[in-house]
């Protein structure tokens, strides 16, 4: 797994050994960040269930301001903070060492995102009650754009009951990727 584009391009990013986390692919990362604006300068990158950070690392190569990696796993952290620190990003990045119930709770009041990536383990409605935590929070606002890989099998159908919008929606062959904004704030 390596970085994909921008200050940090093609540095090699170490990832967790194991079936505890699924790095996103090169080619579904790239997929997915030619569905965002190329250069993120100004903007904000939150990465939730971030594994090795590899999502969160390449906002920042491409320019995101800051960026904030929320991940359980101490294993995981420690790589994430390891990957900061060999694409020289980490004066632009926060690590959160919790779960994401109480990472949102912490970060309430004291920060916006532009963008959220969710990627939590699959099968277990994790995106559900992340989102459904978000909606009232000042995390977000209707130019907020959420992202959630999820599998195949997920079922959204409570977006609309929770006030967001698919506005786009990309299947690969196990998993797919959501765009969704908030309607309006609650």
């Amino acid at each position: 797994m390596r970085v994909i584009a921008g200050s940090a391009r093609r540095t090699n990013l170490k990832t967790l050994p194991g079936l505890d986390t699924r790095p996103t692919t090169d080619k579904i990362k790239e997929t997915l960040f030619n569905m965002l604006p190329f250069d993120l300068s100004g903007y904000t990158f939150l990465d939730l269930f971030a594994g090795s950070g590899g999502i969160g690392i390449e906002a920042l190569s491409r320019g995101a301001d800051k960026a904030v990696f929320v991940d359980k796993n101490r294993r995981a952290a420690e790589i994430i903070r390891s990957n900061l620190r060999a694409t020289h990003l980490e004066e632009r990045a926060d690590v959160l060492v919790c779960d994401a119930a109480t990472a949102i709770a912490r970060l309430d009041g004291t920060a916006y995102f532009d963008y959220i990536f969710i990627d939590p383990p699959y099968r277990h409605e994790l995106e559900r009650r992340v989102l459904e935590q978000l909606r009232d929070t000042s995390l977000i606002d209707k130019q907020s754009t959420l992202i959630v890989e999820a599998s195949l099998d997920t079922d959204f159908g409570y977006l609309g009951a929770l006030g967001y919008v698919t506005e786009k929606q990309k299947i690969y062959k196990t998993n797919q990727h959501l765009f969704l904004y908030q309607k309006e704030k609650r």
